[in-house]
């Protein structure tokens, strides 16, 4: 799909803590807490001051307010992908401010925001869809859990990203309304399943050199719009915390440049909680992005915008 001018996306993936129960237990959840209580509020305050509008690629489980727990027989042990029922840890709400599962206040702000804000689906519980034990029937009941949660919202979701980025069933997917998914990026070591150390070291070498960010094009694939991402914002916790804010913000902006220059996309994804450990840091570096984001939008070189926005190529 041929573009008129270069663009910029920016897709989260927004889970509080179901994306890490797996592996984490409730280890995460002081980083989860932080995101609750001032990250989502702060990332939307620096969106609309630049007039951004992304996209928040929602855990469907965060629609909700409370939980009866009726939906907790689509995560049991006699599905091979079941990674630890994680729904006996969920304590049901009502939500508050310490809620690791439930988010509708925190979508409301999203939708609330005076830059209007995309709001996409990642999946119900973060189930793994891209697992060889995840079946078409868990990834039907998925989507259609998310459209239940979801029935509140003025429109219903056309974008969708894969839980850890493992693509999967995606007839499922055109079928319940989904139009625009973010697929792997174009590095090996994003397209392999599995990259192990060597993929990790390639990645974090690619961080620490500055390498410019890779721009994509929406592609069609299976009557959907892949647009892949092009780069993480590298959170900065354990060895990655040592790597300076700057080497991040460097490889989006040559992104950005190479973008502009060739007409082609710069999509930058992270999760909120990215943004927990160094956060001044790592929040200035965002707006240094997002300030060559808006110089190259005034020079009429590069676009704003959401996943949703590239449906219309399907």
């Amino acid at each position: 799909m041929a573009l008129d001018r270069g663009a910029f996306t920016l897709s989260l993936d927004f889970e509080l803590i179901w994306g890490t129960l797996d592996v984490a237990g409730h280890g995460f959840a002081t980083a989860v807490l932080f995101e609750r209580r001032r990250i989502v509020r702060e990332l939307l305050s620096l969106l609309d001051e630049f007039e951004i509008q992304a996209t928040w690629c929602t855990v469907g489980h965060l629609f909700l307010d409370h939980c009866d727990g009726r939906h907790a027989d689509m995560a049991r042990p006699q599905h091979s992908w079941d990674r630890g029922d994680w729904y006996r840890h969920d304590p049901g709400g009502p939500e508050n401010e310490d809620s690791l599962f439930l988010g509708r206040s925190l979508v409301k702000m999203i939708r609330d925001c005076p830059t209007p804000q995309e709001i996409g689906f990642h999946s119900f519980s973060h189930v793994i869809w891209g697992d060889e034990g995840c079946s078409p029937e868990v990834a039907v009941s998925e989507i259609r859990a998310c459209v239940e949660a979801a029935a509140w919202l003025d429109h219903p979701p056309v974008s969708f990203v894969f839980p850890r980025n493992r693509v999967g069933h995606l007839d499922v997917l055109s079928k319940h309304g989904i139009r625009v998914f973010r697929g792997p990026g174009p590095r090996w070591y994003e397209r392999d399943d599995n990259p192990g150390f060597l993929g990790r070291l390639a990645h974090l070498t690619e961080v620490c050199l500055a390498v410019g960010a890779p721009t994509v094009l929406p592609e069609t694939q299976n009557g959907l719009v892949n647009l892949p991402g092009s780069m993480i914002y590298l959170p900065a916790h354990g060895i990655r915390r040592w790597v300076p804010v700057s080497r991040r913000v460097q490889r989006a902006v040559k992104g950005l440049e190479d973008a502009a220059a060739r007409q082609r996309v710069m999509h930058l994804w992270f999760h909120p909680t990215n943004l927990a450990d160094r956060y001044d840091d790592m929040m200035g570096g965002l707006r240094e992005i997002f300030t060559r984001v808006r110089d190259l939008r005034r020079d009429g070189r590069l676009d704003v915008r959401t996943m949703g926005s590239f449906s219309q190529a399907a």
